[in-house]
């Protein structure tokens, strides 16, 4: 079950204000009044706030917009960015600074340790295609809900939220359901957040409020869906979209887990018809989902006396020690080593103690005991029983929703635009058409030449002629062509001239986290530029490289959400 965390202040636009006490030392309080624990972390604070400030701007904003949105001094900023930038958070994009698809590491921390989306995401994709409608998953977060997961269709209206997404809970479906489990101090911090932001404008992710509703309203709402089991959201949120919504319960303890919703729009049925019609099958849905997790609470039951797998902690601490040696005062080795903090957890590490994060980091424990308190006064972190921690929902603020809907040819851009300019050659990106006819160009980095190769994305090419296609074609069948046997061997395909006179390029592939090839990408150059041996020699290895770095993007944005391919 979601952990219940404090409810959440308005949008920071500072860690707060620096007071000295009597015996000197500095003291921090959050904008919102509340103290800043004396043994938090204060670069971590910032850093924390600025990657908010990214994710609110939608995952671009420039350096100066940044201090001006954190209220952050111009170096500190430079500092911030330049540390998540080594970490591969962030990417410095001409004047702007640019979420990254590692970042996503922090929330699929957060998505592995909840268990969640591993065991229920197919049920919900399945229901999705049987009904022709949205399905999305949500946990309670504070007096909200976050989405966990979605199915959307695609149609000319369709569903534009996003996993991570924060909705008020009393302008959605699941909103009641969490509400009718609510104790009293969470529903004074509901009337108390409904006051301070009568219009919702702490909600990116929903149009402002038009039209106040009496907080009665909701209170019934929840109260009815305690007896019925179930809630609609007739165009709460906007006008049009309506929803049917029932908890998905935690075997163990009998509270909701999450929540399922089948979402529509009233083009195509009423809330009174689409409760008529598919709640019903919604709600087999949901005790089939229920079902799975009580298996998975049957095998963890019988598994609970195997320890828990750790990160790699050497890995980690030696490019910390790096990056310090090499940045100087320009990388924050306490943020650095805070954020590490947050990917100790995952799956089968669902909630741990300190000594278990110290270990599972390679963090001093003064180190990481400082990381959590500052984790838990952010609403990050929640203490549990027995001296654990566990994450929250709001990791999933750190850029995930942005960074969920991102595609291969916006990962791989960047590595290809830094390979061009490193070998001063045109690199590509390209998928093969559904036939296995063609190739597609995604994606492309031209050299700044007098003569380069001219191809624009979008262009298709026969697969067969070409390195991007041979390498492709290599990976689909049993017994491909001796060429192509040849290809496959080797990891590489080298076209000298076969498609056009003066031209050569080289190609490897490009596989998804399971190990499958999804695309290709290939140098291409002109012939009296480099021999074919020096392509194998020279550019062969820059682009494997290449391929590797994209990869593992690949790999993290692709663990809890669909990457497209085009």
């Amino acid at each position: 079950m979601p952990a219940e965390t404090p409810a959440e202040p308005p949008v920071e636009t500072d860690t707060g204000a620096r007071a000295k006490t009597a015996t000197g030392a500095r003291t921090e309080t959050s904008t919102d009044g509340t103290p800043v624990p004396a043994e938090a972390v204060a670069p971590l604070i910032r850093g924390i706030g600025l990657l908010r400030q990214l994710t609110e701007a939608g995952g671009t904003l420039s350096p100066s917009g940044l201090e001006r949105a954190t209220g952050l001094a111009r170096s500190t900023v430079d500092r911030i960015t330049s540390t998540l930038a080594r970490m591969e958070y962030v990417r410095l994009d001409g004047r702007d600074v640019v979420l990254a698809p590692r970042l996503m590491e922090l929330g699929n921390a957060y998505l592995a340790a909840l268990r969640l989306p591993a065991l229920l995401d197919a049920r919900a994709d399945a229901l999705a295609d049987e009904l022709d409608e949205s399905v999305s998953l949500a946990v309670g977060d504070r007096d909200g809900i976050r989405f966990i997961h979605q199915a959307t269709r695609r149609r000319a209206m369709s569903l534009s939220f996003r996993i991570g997404d924060l909705l008020p809970a009393e302008r959605t479906a699941p909103g009641p359901l969490f509400a009718s489990e609510w104790t009293t101090r969470q529903w004074q911090e509901w009337r108390a957040r409904r006051a301070a932001d009568p219009q919702d404008r702490g909600f990116s992710a929903v149009p402002p409020r038009e039209h106040a509703s009496p907080d009665g309203d909701f209170e019934r709402r929840a109260a009815r869906t305690r007896q019925d089991g179930w809630a609609l959201d007739d165009q709460l949120i906007e006008p049009g979209l309506v929803a049917v919504s029932v908890p998905v319960r935690d075997p163990g303890t009998g509270r909701i887990a999450c929540v399922a919703s089948v979402v529509s729009h009233t083009s195509r049925h009423t809330a009174t018809h689409l409760h008529d019609t598919l709640l019903p099958r919604l709600r087999t849905a949901v005790a089939e989902m229920e079902g799975a997790l009580r298996e998975a609470a049957a095998a963890s039951t019988s598994a609970s006396g195997s320890a828990p797998a750790a990160v790699s902690a050497s890995a980690s601490a030696h490019l910390l020690r790096a990056s310090k040696q090499e940045l100087g005062r320009e990388f924050i080795e306490s943020l650095a080593r805070g954020l590490t903090v947050l990917t100790a957890f995952g799956e089968d590490r669902t909630a741990l103690t300190l000594t278990e994060v110290a270990k599972a980091t390679g963090l001093a424990r003064a180190t990481a005991r400082r990381a959590l308190i500052t984790y838990e006064h952010l609403g990050l972190v929640t203490a549990g029983p027995h001296r654990t921690f566990a994450l929250t929902p709001r990791v999933l603020s750190l850029g995930f929703p942005p960074l969920s809907r991102t595609s291969l040819p916006r990962i791989a851009g960047p590595h290809l635009a830094d390979l061009a300019a490193r070998l001063h050659e045109s690199t590509s990106l390209a998928v093969l058409s559904p036939t296995g006819e063609e190739i597609q160009y995604t994606a492309r980095a031209a050299a700044h030449r007098v003569m380069s190769v001219d191809i624009t994305v979008g262009t298709r090419l026969p697969a067969p002629a070409t390195s991007l296609g041979q390498v492709l074609l290599a990976q689909r069948g049993p017994a491909p062509s001796g060429v192509l046997e040849e290809v496959r061997r080797q990891g590489y395909a080298l076209l000298d001239e076969e498609w056009e006179e003066g031209l050569r390029s080289i190609a490897v592939p490009v596989h998804d986290r399971t190990g499958t090839v999804v695309a290709a990408a290939n140098v291409a150059l002109h012939a009296a530029r480099r021999t074919a041996r020096e392509c194998v020699e020279d550019i062969l290895p820059e682009l494997r490289a290449t391929a590797k770095r994209i990869e593992g993007e690949l790999g993290v944005a692709g663990r809890f959400v669909r990457v497209a391919l085009h």
